[in-house]
């Protein structure tokens, strides 16, 4: 490879403009070509680096005037195939190329397996290009179109190679405009439209890759607009999208909002719903993981998403989660405290977040439990705001209490002293013992300035009045530390609760199976409050599995290492963690531990299953052929053995007669061992595959000539006008008859088997039909088994070999072997086979 460029100057990476279809049709190339005329028009160095016209007169038009660099010609399997001249290209350097089909797989021999790596070299390089893809090609969205139209994409290519794209703009035609096109020949030849127009491009599926296309190009500019607010430091939300956020506490009305703000996000078109729960960084102690189990899942079914967020400041951390995610609403549910709470406890969440909302709608929603909750929680830590505000109260509430019972002159001393002694026992609730212990100090000398005689001073008369201030204070500290003994038990058993339930999910999932140890990673990360968690190999450091945050790091965080069995080491990275929370890891490292052997475990069982599978296949293989081996080789044996008899003489026609009977059964006898041999092979993966390019009109033939009957009833349909397959002929032809003689077998008397072909993009389907009683849906898989015969009550029509060999044969091609009913009764067997390489059966690239 030669490159023109300067030594020790820096080559500015080029950029990139893909053009994005919809569907096949709706005009990439075109448009791509409009583009490369007007930059010509403004001075610009363009060539085309590799367009594909499959003879169109629009795109040859589009061509004119422009610069095209040579195709590079190769040989693959016999063929001669034509590639872009990557090498050229980036000797001739010009400022922008074009270079169509981006997911196209290159032909094997240069230097990159795909076109779009050939892209990424230019784009070192510092050239331009200008590419075009349809959305079906996207890695991410490969599934999700098979299941849409039922065709899957052999070629594909990255998500991320899209989108660091610099320009991505949408090429869009609605369903029936483009099926207009298709009619009118604007797309292909005139023979591939009807078949065309009745698979791929149905309406359905042509609106279904509509739909996918502008969602992926949203999300795209969706990120973009995301970047920009970052880089200027927008922190207000601009309402481009309604995105509802629900905040989750894991209480039982959970659901009632997730429903509400579901039904919210449904109300505009293209909505998004996200769920949030704000844990504390203070470890486990909180909502119920069970419940936020049921209530995530919940979630996900209606189509949102769910995440969490660490953060002691709850109202702080929901609105810069919204406001991160430019959320236009917020759902919150009403205060489960009750009146005499709140007025203890003060404002609650939702109306300091409704404070400082701003430009955020809050809905607050409400629930059969609003006001049913308990007084405060005497299990809560006391946080530092709550201590403050206890010693403030202890100040200011034995004053309080003291303007108040003053103007009272109708109280005796112990009715004083008894309100007094409930004000204490409110301050211990709310700040601890140290707020009660000021609380009973300045109650006791305010009780005793203005309430013992003489009052207005320190100086006590009565000896009586000596023991009541004693017993008084004494009671006030004694039933403050009683209550914050209690604080601290009941801390300790939400605690405790919180641990049990935090397991229990914790073995759930272990149980549970599939990605357990990912999942226990979240979890253990979520529960903890960590930055992020991983899960290395002891011997080589690998990272196994991995859970981070969002956001980054804090840059003063901390490690912690626990080992895990004997082979791998949890590391977490984030607060440090306290002892207590250091006894619950422990038994989270145990889990992973499970999760770890239970994978190795289903591994090896895995590696055990096809020895399984093969004993299983010996002891059918002896129980079946130890009828069907005897049966054919016990006739020819009889007939040649009468033959040779000198004690019978037999007429011409009756020595007819036992050699057709002898080479029938040793016909039989060949076919029989000959399947056996084949699935020996394929079970082995010893089968040895030779693909060509096979014309299926020159394959039918051979296959019907090796029929029982070569004069069978079989009429083929438009096998000449089908493109030629990639497959290996004999065993093509063997596929063929095994598929036919099954379809005589069990076709209507006096019907023909018809086998007819069609082409869909990259690949073909032959299908064969009969008018037959038709296989039951749970029946469609068994037929594919060794051994099967449906509704066969003995052995005299073969071992059951014929489609399971087939299907076999089929996937070692590359291709695929299924069940279908025929339309007014039947089955239908369709064979899908890959299309030679270089064979125009409707590619995605089209003309205006």
């Amino acid at each position: 490879m030669s490159r023109d460029l300067t030594p020790g100057i820096a080559t500015r990476r080029g950029r990139l403009r893909v053009y994005l279809g919809s569907a096949p049709g709706v005009g990439k190339t075109y448009r791509m070509l409009d583009e490369a005329h007007r930059r010509i028009d403004r001075g610009a160095d363009v060539v085309v680096g590799y367009i594909e016209c499959h003879g169109r007169r629009n795109t040859e038009n589009m061509l004119q005037g422009l610069d095209v660099v040579p195709r590079l010609t190769r040989s693959y399997r016999g063929g001669e195939f034509q590639e872009m001249d990557l090498d050229a290209l980036l000797a001739r350097k010009p400022s922008v190329a074009l270079v169509d089909e981006l997911a196209h797989t290159n032909i094997p021999g240069g230097r990159n397996a795909k076109r779009w790596q050939d892209v990424d070299e230019l784009l070192e390089a510092g050239i331009d290009v200008i590419t075009t893809v349809n959305i079906q090609h996207l890695e991410s969205l490969n599934d999700v179109v098979q299941k849409i139209t039922g065709i899957p994409q052999r070629e594909t290519v990255p998500d991320e190679v899209v989108r660091r794209a610099d320009q991505i703009e949408l090429v869009d035609m609605a369903p029936q405009a483009l099926r207009r096109r298709m009619a009118h020949g604007n797309v292909y030849k005139a023979e591939k439209v009807d078949a065309a127009l009745s698979n791929y491009f149905r309406v359905g599926n042509l609106t279904a890759l509509r739909e996918l296309a502008l969602l992926w190009v949203a999300g795209r500019v969706d990120e973009g607009l995301r970047d920009y607010r970052a880089s200027h430091n927008i922190d207000r939300v601009w309402e481009t999208r309604e995105r509802v956020v629900v905040a989750l506490t894991g209480g039982p009305e959970g659901e009632t909002l997730i429903r509400r703000a579901a039904r919210i996000a449904d109300r505009t078109a293209g909505g998004d719903l996200l769920a949030v729960h704000i844990t504390r960084s203070d470890g486990l102690a909180g909502a119920s993981p069970g419940a936020l189990a049921e209530q995530r899942q919940l979630v996900e079914t209606l189509g949102g998403s769910y995440h969490v967020v660490v953060g002691d400041d709850i109202p702080e951390s929901l609105l810069a989660f919204a406001r991160a995610h430019d959320a236009t609403q917020l759902v919150l549910g009403t205060s489960r405290r009750g009146r005499i709470n709140r007025f203890l406890t003060g404002p609650g969440i939702g109306e300091t977040t409704v404070d400082a909302s701003e430009d955020i709608d809050v809905h607050m929603v409400t629930h059969e439990f609003t006001g049913r909750g308990r007084l405060p929680s005497l299990g809560r830590r006391h946080s530092r705001r709550r201590t403050a505000a206890g010693f403030a109260a202890g100040l200011a509430l034995p004053a309080l209490l003291t303007a108040v019972l003053s103007q009272l002159s109708t109280l005796n001393l112990t009715t004083v002293a008894l309100i007094f002694q409930l004000g204490v026992v409110a301050v211990a609730l709310l700040g601890g013992a140290t707020s009660a212990l000021l609380a009973s100090l300045v109650a006791s000398l305010l009780l005793n300035y203005y309430f013992i005689p003489p009052v207005h001073t320190f100086t006590i008369t009565e000896p009586n009045n000596v023991i009541a201030l004693v017993v008084f204070a004494v009671v006030a500290l004694t039933v403050s530390t009683v209550v914050d003994h209690a604080s601290r038990l009941t801390t300790r058993a939400a605690r405790a609760t919180a641990e049990a339930e935090t397991l229990s999910t914790l073995a759930g999932s272990v149980l549970r199976g599939a990605d357990a140890v990912p999942a226990l990673l979240e979890k253990t990360r979520t529960a903890f409050g960590m930055d992020s968690v991983a899960l290395l190999d002891r011997a080589g450091g690998e990272t196994l599995a991995r859970s981070d945050a969002d956001g980054d790091a804090a840059p003063d965080r901390v490690v912690t290492e626990l080992p895990v069995g004997d082979d791998a080491l949890l590391v977490l990275a984030g607060r440090r963690l306290p002892a207590a929370d250091m006894r619950v890891l422990t038994a989270f490292a145990a889990h992973v531990a499970a999760a770890l052997e239970r994978d190795r475990l289903a591994t090896v069982a895995a590696e055990v299953e096809p020895i399984k599978a093969a004993d299983r296949m010996r002891t059918a293989l002896l129980a079946a052929v130890s009828h069907d081996l005897r049966t054919p080789l016990a006739a020819a044996l009889a007939s040649i053995g009468s033959l040779r008899s000198p004690d019978v003489e037999f007429s011409p026609e009756d020595q007819v007669e036992l050699l057709t009977m002898a080479d029938e059964s040793l016909v039989k006898l060949t076919r029989l061992v000959d399947n056996l041999l084949d699935m020996s092979r394929l079970q082995a993966g010893a089968l040895t595959l030779h693909l060509t390019p096979t014309h299926l009109d020159e394959v039918l033939p051979r296959a019907m000539d090796s029929l029982a009957d070569p004069e069978a009833p079989v009429q083929p349909l438009g096998l000449e006008s089908a493109p030629p397959v990639l497959a290996d002929p004999p065993l093509l032809e063997r596929v063929l008859a095994n598929v036919i003689t099954n379809a005589l077998r069990h076709n209507a008397p006096g019907a023909p088997v018809l086998v007819t072909a069609s082409s869909h993009l990259d690949r073909v389907e032959v299908r064969v039909i009969d008018r037959g009683p038709g296989i039951a849906p749970e029946d469609r898989d068994r037929v594919f088994l060794p051994f099967q015969r449906l509704g066969d009550t003995d052995n005299t029509t073969g071992v059951g070999l014929g489609l399971a060999l087939s299907r076999g044969l089929a996937e070692a091609m590359g291709g695929t072997l299924d069940v279908e009913d025929t339309p007014g009764g039947g089955t239908t067997m369709l064979l899908t086979l890959p299309a030679a390489a270089g064979t125009d059966i409707g590619l995605t690239e089209v003309d205006v």
